[in-house]
């Protein structure tokens, strides 16, 4: 980073390693034989560059980077690029005619795409560049990038830590809201707003609130239900600092007594996200985290009330390598940030969602997220 490092809450955070993450890169370009690399795919763009512009590539092979924008983003594509630091290498030119692609991939052999983030026409019209300028046809590519940024540096976890520090304090200043009559919409907005209070640029997704019935919807979109004595009610949000986000989710009741079907409930999935934090170390099985929450689940009956993976990744984007799921191929590695979060949904009673965003270490984990969990 700049001298000019970010601060939350009057604190300046490290720096992040913006600068190793091309070098990371070219190795993969040479085991895949690629010539050259085009990223897309905006976020690996700004991981790999420091832009953040909503509209740009970048060209990547073993001598050079190249952003290509357009003129929107004149003065501010030099002056982020530049601000991540004098060892980010980072050539910038405009787009236009001739197509700059074409310039760059002009004789390179293998140009890699990145599948998930161009449509076949996009395709179609890129390998139309390539070809022209004397390229071979480009190939297919998947996760180059986002293999690199599954693990976090100090600088990007210090980001999610501020971001859910944010998102902590929030939730605190709005916890007294929730009472009988409250609306979902309402609250969902008070929570956004105290996050941008707390210095937040944005909401890392839309926030839940979902109470009674709404809340076996595990992605259920705030309403206009008003809150009963007795409602569970799901509350999962979180905030964003220099573009990384936090992800949390607190469940509670509304009123009732001690006793019953949603206090089971709340105890049951909380043992279960207790079960699957314990079991988050360097090295395990990401799938051996799911069994985890859910063989607590299941010896409670509740299998099939737990309809979803157990968490993910998170930095950029909300939901990022690695998938914690009974499906995950791979093991867990220190540096990796990733969400715990366990939930039952019971159709007429509601859901329960107790969630954590956490770095693995070589230990065990640290929890980013601390509200209190109590029952």
């Amino acid at each position: 980073m700049s001298d000019a490092a970010p601060s939350v809450g009057g604190s300046s955070l490290p720096e992040m390693d913006v600068g190793g993450r091309l070098d990371r890169l070219r190795p993969s370009l040479v085991e895949l034989g690629l010539g050259g690399l085009l990223v897309t795919n905006i976020t690996n763009v700004r991981y790999l560059s420091g832009f953040t512009g909503s509209a740009g590539s970048l060209w990547v092979d073993e001598q050079r980077a190249v952003l290509v924008t357009d003129g929107r983003y004149r003065d501010q594509a030099p002056d982020q690029v530049a601000s991540v630091g004098t060892d980010v290498d980072v050539e910038i030119i405009g787009s236009g005619r001739p197509s700059p692609l074409g310039v760059l991939a002009g004789g390179v052999n293998r140009v890699g795409l990145e599948a998930d983030s161009v449509s076949w026409a996009e395709v179609e019209r890129l390998a139309g560049l390539i070809t022209t300028a004397g390229g071979g046809d480009p190939v297919s590519t998947t996760g180059l990038v986002e293999s690199l940024r599954e693990v976090k540096d100090d600088g990007e976890v210090a980001r999610i830590a501020a971001a859910a520090a944010i998102a902590d304090a929030a939730l605190v200043s709005v916890e007294a809201l929730f009472v009988e009559g409250a609306v979902e919409s309402d609250l969902a907005t008070a929570l956004d707003h105290a996050m941008r209070i707390g210095g937040s640029s944005d909401r890392a997704f839309e926030t839940i609130v979902a109470a009674g019935p709404n809340g076996a919807r595990p992605h259920a979109r705030p309403g206009s239900r008003a809150m009963v004595d007795g409602d569970l009610v799901v509350r999962d949000f979180g905030a964003v600092i220099d573009g990384y986000r936090s992800d949390m989710t607190r469940s509670m009741r509304i009123g009732g007594t001690g006793s019953g079907p949603a206090a089971d409930l709340l105890a049951v999935v909380l043992e279960a996200q207790a079960a699957g934090l314990a079991a988050v170390v360097d090295g395990v099985p990401a799938s051996e985290v799911d069994k985890a929450c859910r063989s607590v689940l299941l010896e409670a009956g509740l299998g099939e009330a737990f309809s979803h993976g157990t968490g993910h990744g998170v930095g950029l984007d909300i939901h990022e390598g690695p998938a914690v799921a009974s499906t995950a191929t791979g093991s867990l590695r220190s540096g990796q940030v990733v969400t715990v979060e366990p939930g039952a949904y019971v159709a007429g009673l509601g859901g329960v969602r107790w969630e954590d965003t956490v770095l693995v270490t070589d230990d065990g984990h640290r929890s980013l997220t601390g509200f209190p969990k109590a029952l």
